[in-house]
């Protein structure tokens, strides 16, 4: 699982004493010492990051993150297990906020209810259709039965390969008779993807 990162901008004492505590913090903590620069991180994904200043006014945002999730400290004493939980629930809702928002090809997947949606119509989903979907839309490469087997199923020998091959078709059905769409999951001799 990839923890999510709490970047510290500017704020050396609080990342100093996060530190000291880092192996019992639920995510990673990167330090920024200016508030123009922390964008050019390659960690920064705005999905999975928060961060934490004490000179919010300070932060130079353009267009492309004009959301992002900020956690002010500039008004607060605060003691730290108050903040660990106050980190901890900003990042739960940063994912939850996320999970709700997953587009796959013209529809809205969402984790949190597992549904598909699109113009205006919804179809329940079970948590391993989620993933065939997710595992298949992740790129746009065809996915052998094998494939699936291993890495949505966790690959066993005795595994048998129409396990596989009837879940996706029971899948491609249920998303044929929600939507009238055919093509949402293609099939190749090479295997299953998403186009």
């Amino acid at each position: 699982m990839i923890k999510p990162h709490v970047f510290i901008i500017n704020y050396n004492s609080l990342y100093e004493i996060l530190c000291e505590i880092k192996e019992n913090l639920s995510f990673d903590i990167i330090e920024h010492e200016n508030e123009t620069n922390f964008l050019d991180d390659k960690t920064f994904d705005k999905k999975n990051s928060l961060i934490i200043t004490k000179s919010i006014g300070k932060l130079k945002l353009d267009k492309k993150t004009d959301i992002i999730n900020i956690l002010d400290l500039q008004n607060y004493p605060i003691s730290i297990n108050k903040l660990i939980e106050s980190i901890n629930i900003q990042l739960m809702k940063i994912k939850f906020n996320h999970q709700s928002k997953i587009t796959v090809k013209d529809y809205q997947l969402d984790l949190n209810s597992k549904t598909l949606s699109k113009n205006l119509l919804f179809l329940k989903l079970t948590e391993k259709e989620v993933e065939i979907i997710l595992y298949l839309n992740k790129d746009k490469n065809k996915h052998s039965v094998l494939d699936l087997q291993k890495n949505i199923w966790g690959y066993t020998a005795d595994m048998e390969t129409h396990t596989v091959e009837t879940h996706v078709y029971r899948l491609r059905k249920k998303i044929s008779n929600k939507f009238n769409e055919d093509s949402f999951i293609l099939s190749h001799l090479e295997g299953y993807f998403i186009n």
